[in-house]
């Protein structure tokens, strides 16, 4: 099916305005942790664990959902997806205590991989080929600009009006996400004859294992450092809370930048966009470390955290979609699983160095020492696909 220059925009505008409401439920909490664990009188560690719940949450459902609907029409695969996100976000507004609130966290989850999974196959096919990458990062513009408005946004509810009022907005966010795609994305029923048992050989291939190895890395990577932003710009770098809210615009403004980037440098070279840029991300939470001491230093690094945080998004996306040919739905739903295998080990492991006694820098040297572990598994992919080009 092809699509006018105008319908394709309106289709991929429905999609960055889903995942734009998913993408602010997603990374809020990093803005609103300390409020949180004070209502339910938990430490800093335990609440970011309502992040490391959401993160496995998608990363157990994204293939699964994904397998379950691959030959369902995308439209109202979608639509559902958003109507369980919407609920989830409900009972995270009612919860009157932390069980509830993790119990909604994970119900909103079920629907962000899965979502992303087949948003990119569909944002991918309605532009020519050599517009692919650009789509993708476009619909992923969504969840940057969650970063840029809607995490200070919630900050700034969560602090002045209560954390839930946050999750209503949210709510309400979602569902004109889920109208926007109910009248601009048109039916269209699944044709292809490609089934599930074909889709899963994808699995057989080890670049494919690797490539969302390095997604989970690179991502592990910057959320180790990202969840516990809050408490390390106020108790290291002595930013007063109030300060929170433009910290995080900055940071929104660099993943967009970011975001772009990696897009238009995925479309003209793949592989090295992504070694070069996971390779300055790797740098960037080295520095962190240091620089987070100083206000004027952890604010410059935060903005740079979020250049190259996002820029590797687009790229490994389209490089799992790449690897997988002809399984690209199911792979790009299970990269996006990745991408929350990612971020449920990084911030697991960041506010376990926390929980150690390492301090609340720790979390940035173990998201580079993550994010260079993935450089070094891009590196065996790269040899691999060599040697199959040789054969």
């Amino acid at each position: 099916m092809s699509y006018s220059t105008k319908s394709a925009s309106l289709i991929l505008l429905a999609l960055a305005i889903s995942a734009f409401s998913i993408g602010t439920a997603e990374f809020v909490m990093a803005g609103v942790l300390p409020n949180i664990a004070s209502t339910f009188s938990v430490s800093i560690s335990v609440a970011g664990w309502l992040m490391t719940a959401y993160a496995i949450g998608v990363m157990v459902s994204a293939p699964i959902l994904t397998a379950v609907t691959i030959l369902l029409p995308r439209k109202y695969v979608l639509i559902g997806l958003m109507s369980l996100f919407v609920l989830g976000n409900i009972i995270s507004a009612l919860a009157s205590n932390y069980s509830v609130l993790m119990a909604g966290r994970v119900i909103s989850a079920l629907c962000h991989g899965a979502f992303f999974g087949v948003g990119a196959v569909v944002a991918a096919e309605v532009v020519s080929p050599e517009r692919k990458g650009r789509a993708i990062a476009l619909m992923f513009t969504g969840l940057t600009l969650a970063n840029v408005l809607g995490v200070p946004m919630g900050t700034f509810l969560g602090q002045n009006f209560g954390w839930r009022s946050m999750f209503w907005v949210i709510s309400l966010l979602g569902t004109i996400g889920m109208i926007g795609i109910a009248f601009l994305l048109p039916y269209q029923k699944v044709v292809s004859t490609i089934k599930l048992k074909q889709e899963l050989v994808m699995f057989k291939h080890p670049q494919v294992w690797l490539s969302l190895f390095v997604t989970a890395f690179g991502f592990g990577g910057l959320f180790a450092s990202f969840a516990y932003i809050a408490p390390m710009m106020t108790e290291v770098a002595g930013f007063s809370a109030d300060s929170l809210f433009g910290l995080l615009v900055l940071f929104g403004l660099g993943l967009v930048s970011g975001n772009m980037i990696g897009g238009r440098a995925g479309d003209k070279a793949l592989v090295p966009a992504i070694c070069i840029l996971m390779l300055l991300l790797g740098i960037t939470l080295f520095v962190f470390t240091f620089t987070s001491h100083v206000q004027s230093l952890a604010a410059i690094t935060l903005f740079l955290l979020g250049v190259f945080g996002f820029s590797i998004v687009s790229p490994v996306q389209a490089q799992v979609i790449k690897e997988a040919k002809d399984a690209a739905t199911l792979a790009s739903a299970t990269n996006i699983s990745f991408f929350n295998v990612g971020i449920a080990a990084g911030t697991y492991l960041g506010g376990l160095t926390i929980h150690l006694g390492f301090g609340l820098t720790s979390p940035s040297w173990v998201g580079g020492t993550l994010v260079i572990t993935g450089l070094l598994i891009q590196g065996i992919n790269i040899v691999l696909n060599k040697r199959s080009l040789l054969k």
